[in-house]
């Protein structure tokens, strides 16, 4: 006999989803109204003035995509491009891979910029790629590679962008919420993102924003944008400012209650508090992890305060550490992709899971697994290391 499904509380702490404030729960249980009530139609507005505020942007095309971040991603690819289009896509991690699966998709061509993982985007090599490809219509790469905890400098991307007649395209999941992301300060063009990061919402909600530029592209296509769902032209006529809403498709109701309701947190917070936030819990928890004789992985300057990435020490078993952590403490991190599987760990300190309580029980649990596996760390020392940081 079937029954309901009780999943056990966890501690997030990976690459994300992260923790869902009690709050934005509370949002999704209430009570679904239609997605043409009058009533929804104003939420709607709240959140796309809510998700300028987030973005740091005017943009009149900016609104939450029925979908998740990969849907996101497309939508800003699909609309821009067309056949025989050539981009610039920087790789340093997984999702550089992604976009490029993107562009060729589209018909268009890819040519790739490649860094290290664990590296930011060379601007370097972005300019030498420009100057062999005049052509390029599109410069796209990743702010916040959660693959590897490194941060790109968009705002020196997206000038070298424009600088050269192309739109910028960014990727910003991670980051929105937990660093700066200042679209109109950068001249970004199009920006897709996530709610399941450091927005503290539920999976599943996709936010983009597109500049007037990129919106002139857009409307001046010569072919069908190929995705029907993820067309900006039609899906503005549902998410339009200053139009009849006409339907598109059904919006995941509560879904949306839950999105306004953490961009509601967000702004209440301010969003430099919520970058301070980040910024603090990151440091404790690096103190700690250093103490106990863990290195990081990414230098200093480039690090992303809500995804840290943590080699292994000597003795330690990647996939028994974690599932320890899971099994004894409800404590979830993310393993190493790509050519860091196995070597690293991904520790998140996304949105509502930056906090204190999380960064010394990580700390702790860290070091009873280790030791009980016999690995090489400084015993006992993590927790009073991180408070001292706080102090």
């Amino acid at each position: 006999m079937s029954s309901s499904f009780h999943p056990t509380p966890r501690t997030l702490m990976g690459p994300g989803p992260s923790d869902v404030s009690p709050r934005v729960l509370e949002a999704l249980g209430r009570p679904t109204i239609g997605h043409l009530d009058p009533e929804f139609i104003g939420l709607m507005d709240e959140i796309k003035s809510l998700l300028q505020y987030a973005l740091q942007t005017k943009n009149a095309l900016t609104l939450p995509v029925s979908a998740p971040g990969s849907a996101g991603m497309e939508a800003c690819f699909v609309n821009l491009l067309e056949p025989g289009d050539s981009v610039i896509v920087c790789q340093n991690g997984v999702f550089g891979g992604r976009m490029k699966e993107n562009v060729e998709r589209c018909g268009a061509t890819a040519i790739m910029v490649e860094d290290d993982w664990g590296k930011p985007v060379s601007i370097d090599k972005v300019t030498a790629a420009f100057t062999a490809h005049p052509e390029v219509k599109v410069l796209a790469f990743v702010h916040a590679e959660t693959s590897t905890g490194v941060a790109s400098d968009a705002k020196a991307l997206c000038e070298l962008a424009a600088a050269n007649g192309a739109l910028s395209l960014v990727d910003a999941v991670t980051s929105v919420g937990g660093i700066n992301v200042d679209l109109d300060g950068w001249g970004a063009d199009a920006v897709y993102s996530g709610t399941q990061k450091c927005l503290s919402c539920v999976p599943g909600i996709s936010p983009v924003s597109f500049s007037d530029r990129a919106v002139e592209v857009i409307n001046n296509r010569q072919h069908k944008v190929q995705s029907w769902f993820l067309d900006m032209q039609l899906v503005m006529g549902y998410w339009g400012a200053n139009t009849k809403r006409a339907y598109h498709h059904t919006a995941p109701v509560n879904a949306m209650y839950a999105l306004h309701e953490s961009l509601v947190m967000l702004k209440n917070e301010g969003l430099e508090n919520a970058w301070a936030r980040h910024r603090q819990h990151h440091q404790a928890l690096v103190a700690g992890l250093e103490a106990m004789g863990l290195t990081m992985l990414v230098e200093k300057p480039y690090r992303l305060p809500q995804l840290n990435l943590v080699g292994l020490p000597e003795g330690a078993d990647d996939g028994a550490v974690r599932s320890a952590l899971l099994a004894q403490y409800n404590l979830e991190i993310g393993a190493g992709l790509g050519a860091l599987a196995g070597k690293a760990w991904r520790i998140g300190l996304m949105g509502y899971a930056a906090n204190q309580n999380n960064v010394l029980l990580c700390l702790s649990a860290l070091d009873n697994v280790l030791s009980a596996q016999g690995a090489t760390i400084n015993r006992g020392v993590a927790v009073d290391a991180a408070l001292a940081s706080y102090a």
